[in-house]
């Protein structure tokens, strides 16, 4: 294997493995997330449901309640049905079909508290599993009223990193970059970054993983509003230094990136990561402009869709 830098300084502080065989394929997957699998606990004992289901996405979000609405008043229609519709002051002379689709729309109007008044509970069995769905409907209006709040209260970073990083041509020699924007109209500012490598290497006749922290050419940038290219410059001190592209394609190596930045409409630090195996980054290319000047002159437009535009360079020896 390729013998590092003595000159790159290894840290131990990552919260990974150092040992190779303990670890799967990369540290973390590209939405930022420690590629783990956790066992040894239950399947709902080590699933955060509210963590989960604020990761939704807004259309999957209502889909899920939507679904658990349907299948909740399926539910207690069905007892409805069982104790007798008549009991809910349903006509048993209708046919069975039209028996469970009154039971269905009581159960809508009970769980919601609706009640319009046509139809209601006649005995003891159906009051207790009308207030039983009650009560059940009104925890669940709370629950999900709380989880659509912190769907669109809790502050995320709505930033778009490029699929590829790139070694790219860099004054007289060569430097790692990457691409990140913002894609919501959002104010970040004050955003740092903190770019780490780790490598697979041979030390002592073991296959260990060696963890290096990148410097860059600028680690923080007062307002983060159109694109940023985070580079590494590749000098003799980097454990980068005289990596070839057959390198990139036999040695296990991953770029992890942390950037943090200020959102100023919510008055608090907002975070994101991702991380780029050695075969996510492209050996001598660059990256193509992804902002230019309106027609009108009077604004710079960002085209996010070119974030990861890029297009192929010669490197200097």
């Amino acid at each position: 294997m390729r013998k590092i830098s003595s000159d790159a300084k290894s840290e131990f502080n990552t919260g990974f493995s150092v040992n190779a065989n303990d670890v799967g394929s990369r540290f973390l997957n590209k939405k930022g997330k420690a590629n783990i699998e956790t066992k040894g606990v239950g399947f709902f004992a080590k699933i955060s449901w509210y963590h989960s289901l604020l990761e939704l996405s807004l259309s999957k979000f209502f889909l899920f309640i939507f679904f658990f609405f349907i299948l909740i008043n399926v539910f207690f229609g069905a007892l409805y049905f069982l104790i007798g519709v008549e009991n809910i002051n349903v006509s048993p002379e209708l046919s069975l079909v039209e028996q469970f689709v009154d039971a269905f729309f009581f159960s809508c109007q009970t769980f919601t508290t609706v009640g319009y008044g046509t139809l209601n509970p006649m005995n003891v069995p159906a009051n207790l599993i009308a207030s039983i769905e009650a009560l059940i409907g009104w925890l669940s209006l709370a629950v999900s009223t709380s989880l659509l709040y912190g769907k669109f209260a809790q502050p995320a970073a709505y930033l778009k990193f490029s699929t590829n990083a790139l070694i790219a041509p860099y004054k007289e020699g060569r430097a790692l970059m990457l691409r990140v924007a913002p894609y919501k109209n959002t104010s970040l500012i004050n955003a740092e970054t903190k770019v780490s490598l780790a490598l697979t290497i041979e030390e002592d006749g073991k296959i260990v993983n060696k963890f290096y922290e990148l410097p860059l050419e600028y680690s923080s940038v007062n307002s983060l509003s159109l694109c940023w290219t985070i580079v590494h410059p590749i000098t003799e001190e980097s454990p980068l230094h005289n990596f070839s592209k057959i390198d990139f394609e036999n040695i296990k190596g991953e770029v992890i990136v942390f950037i943090k930045a200020f959102d100023d409409m919510f008055s608090g630090d907002v975070v994101t990561r991702t991380s780029y195996v050695f075969r996510e980054i492209i050996y001598g290319a660059k990256f193509l402009p992804m902002f230019f000047r309106s027609k009108e002159g009077k604004k710079t437009v960002l085209d996010l869709s070119k974030l990861n535009h890029f297009t192929t360079a010669a490197l200097k020896d």
